[in-house]
């Protein structure tokens, strides 16, 4: 076993999930590791695929340009580490495990809201989901008691 060289975070730019692309920064600087950024857009299907695709090309563009411009605010704001962010859209579960087979991670970093009961049962974990069926390790940051 060796120490990853390529870790995907994947962020909903929540501040758990910037409190873990910080750890992951850390890490991958002490070990010499490329970052690969990851946030995902999540399309409402409400279990009927075709509903995806009532959403208007305007409405879509808007919620791509505001993803890009966080993405590019998190990385602006941690220069000079090399992170190369991405944009993608679909189920993060399944967009997040797909990523990180093509970047070839050898290690998913994410941060997580800690939820329980209803709220976790409604919304599901994005993260437990990631853990269960990932192709490598994943680390989960959880948040400070502050939420950071």
């Amino acid at each position: 076993m060796s120490l990853p060289t390529t870790i995907l975070v994947a962020t909903d730019f929540s501040p758990p999930a910037e409190h873990a692309l910080d750890y992951a920064i850390e890490l991958a600087n002490k070990l010499g590791a490329k970052v690969h950024l990851l946030n995902v857009i999540g399309i409402p299907t409400y279990g009927v695929p075709e509903l995806g695709l009532a959403i208007s090309s305007s409405v879509m563009d808007s919620v791509v340009k505001s993803s890009q411009s966080e993405l590019d605010k998190l990385v602006a704001a941690r220069a000079p580490t090399k992170i190369e962010a991405m944009l993608r859209t679909g189920d993060a579960r399944d967009v997040i495990i797909n990523t990180a087979v093509e970047v070839g991670a050898q290690l998913i970093v994410m941060g997580t809201h800690g939820r329980r009961g209803v709220s976790r049962a409604l919304l599901g974990s994005v993260a437990e989901s990631v853990v269960r069926h990932a192709p490598c390790p994943v680390l989960i940051v959880r948040a400070d008691k502050h939420g950071k």
